[in-house]
């Protein structure tokens, strides 16, 4: 199947540059963590497309320290939940308490109606508690009271895991993990990385700041960042990209080593995704490339093997479906 100029994923001879709004926030989470330009660029799609994110990574690694900085860099509110076993779901979603002044009673929002909400440790807490998560993520709104409670319309979820500790711990049930659009492991810097690090934080020492000292301001704003989602949305789509993203589903079913493949919303998460990833690049339509650069994030999150490892399993799907060539 190939793609030729006359049946084009782009009609445009010159590439568009990148959104002025994309490579501030670029900037500034480079700013904060050092040596993972690649997670960083994901972290921007996932959060462009709309999606949620799923950061499976060991202690200490900034897993925090990125949510933080994402709220930081869109001026936007941020809450976090440390995820425990007494945890209850109104924790989460807020509740209605009455009021004796007024004889009515009033809705108390929690967490859930910050712009960022980082779920630190979420298999930490019992799945009664991360369901109240799930209306939330797919619809931005929770339901309280049988009274529907809209969220932000830049509501981003980054929920995070130790994947060595599993001792007390709730595994993430599969219709939670289809929702995060990805899942990433940020891992250890590089020595540079960590060299930078060392030097920051003394130089922050030394002038009364803190490690926890903000750096440059973002200029960027949340209605510039519903601007960008809203721009992420309008990026076309080729109808056989599209055919080979469905075929890459089909195969994840199919493959005998897959308990559970790709589901049709997994299928539109990897499609928005795609769409993020080629504003990333400058273009405003999609590459066969780009299906590929970010399969691995979408869909360690929700292939569920028979043993067989999730990445092996991918790589293999990756080379057995043949993508339409570009030219």
């Amino acid at each position: 199947m190939n793609l030729t100029a006359d049946s084009t994923l782009s009609d445009h001879p010159i590439r568009p540059p990148v959104p002025s709004g994309v490579a501030s926030i670029r900037s500034y989470l480079r700013s904060v963590l050092f040596g993972k330009e690649d997670q960083i660029d994901l972290v921007i799609a996932c959060l462009l497309s709309r999606g949620h994110l799923l950061l499976d990574d060991l202690p200490g690694t900034g897993k925090t320290t990125l949510a933080k900085a994402i709220a930081e860099a869109i001026h936007g509110r941020l809450a976090r939940v440390q995820c425990t076993p007494d945890l209850m779901p109104a924790d989460i979603t807020g509740f209605s308490m009455f009021n004796q002044k007024t004889r009515e009673f009033e809705f108390h929002p929690g967490p859930m109606f910050a712009d960022v909400l980082l779920a630190d440790e979420l298999n930490r807490t019992t799945p009664r508690t991360q369901s109240a998560l799930l209306e939330g993520m797919a619809e931005r709104q929770v339901t309280i009271d049988g009274t529907p409670q809209p969220l932000s319309p830049t509501f981003f979820v980054i929920a995070t895991q130790n994947p060595i500790d599993s001792h007390g711990a709730y595994p993430l049930p599969e219709a939670q993990l289809d929702r995060f659009s990805i899942k990433l492991r940020l891992g250890y810097p590089d020595r540079d990385a960590q060299r930078r690090l060392l030097q920051r934080e003394v130089h922050d020492s030394a002038n009364g700041q803190g490690s926890n000292a903000p750096p440059t301001a973002s200029p960027l704003s949340l209605d510039d960042l519903h601007g960008l989602q809203r721009q992420t949305q309008a990026v076309r789509v080729h109808h056989r990209v599209a055919e080979y993203i469905i075929d890459l589903a089909e195969a994840s079913r199919d493959d005998d080593a897959v308990e559970l493949g790709v589901s049709p919303r997994g299928m539109m998460h990897w499609q928005a995704i795609c769409q993020a990833w080629a504003l990333l690049k400058g273009r405003d339509f999609v590459t066969p490339t780009d299906v590929a650069d970010v399969a691995h994030s979408v869909l360690s999150v929700r292939l569920l093997t028979r043993g067989e490892s999730v990445d092996a399993v991918i790589d293999r799907i990756m080379k057995t479906v043949p993508a339409p060539e570009y030219k």
